[in-house]
């Protein structure tokens, strides 16, 4: 039997999947979980033109038109990132449907890429969360500003992510880093908490420096 290497059965995994216990020992302040494959795609089309209403009509939910916004329908989010350019993505569906519905919708009046393997998405959420993120962002995350349904391109610790405000409390984002930055970004995340965490041994022990 011939084994099959054009990676269709493979199992489609996360880059961030031996890091569980790594990320359990965070405190219940900052809590990071690696989300499952998602299927995504680059959709580039003209806002106003033909095929924006067919993509809308095949997802269910309208391409967001304001600045640094994402909206979600039944099976997919959709992330804008520039006047012509929105980011699909859809826990329900596989690389390959995702991209020839969004195809079949589009026609000859934009273009799709399948970008389901270029990046990691992670869930963050605890009251500590956003100042983690401040550390490494130079972005204002306050509610007041950066409420539920924005959605940034920025670096964080030098990584460039996509980070999408869950809620109005500031306590959960979903963040979306190139698959190749993910453990450094891990790394980075698990160092930014460690002064949120249970306090040192140095601190509690009163032999120690004595």
């Amino acid at each position: 039997m011939t084994a099959d290497t054009s990676g269709a059965t493979l199992p489609r995994t996360s880059p961030l999947q031996g890091w569980s216990e790594r990320f359990a020992a965070l405190p219940d302040s900052v809590q990071v979980v690696p989300e499952p494959f998602v299927a995504m795609a680059d959709l580039r089309l003209a806002a106003e033109g033909p095929a924006a209403g067919a993509v809308a009509a095949h997802l269910g939910v309208a391409l967001p038109s304001t600045p640094g916004t994402w909206v979600q329908g039944d099976t997919t989010t959709v992330i804008w990132l520039g006047p012509d350019e929105w980011l699909v993505t859809s826990p329900f569906t596989t690389p390959e449907q995702l991209d020839a519905g969004l195809r079949a919708a589009v026609g000859h009046h934009g273009a799709v890429i399948d970008v389901s393997a270029q990046r990691t998405t992670l869930s963050l959420r605890g009251e500590h969360v956003r100042d983690v993120l401040a550390t490494g962002c130079s972005l204002d995350l306050h509610p007041r500003v950066f409420p539920a349904g924005s959605a940034a391109q920025t670096t964080l610790g030098q990584a460039g992510v996509v980070l999408l405000a869950l809620d109005d409390s500031g306590f959960h984002y979903q963040l979306l880093v190139r698959s190749s930055f993910a453990c450094y970004l891990a790394t980075w995340l698990l160092d930014a908490a460690v002064e949120y965490g249970p306090e040192s041994a140095c601190s509690t022990d009163p032999g120690r420096g004595a």
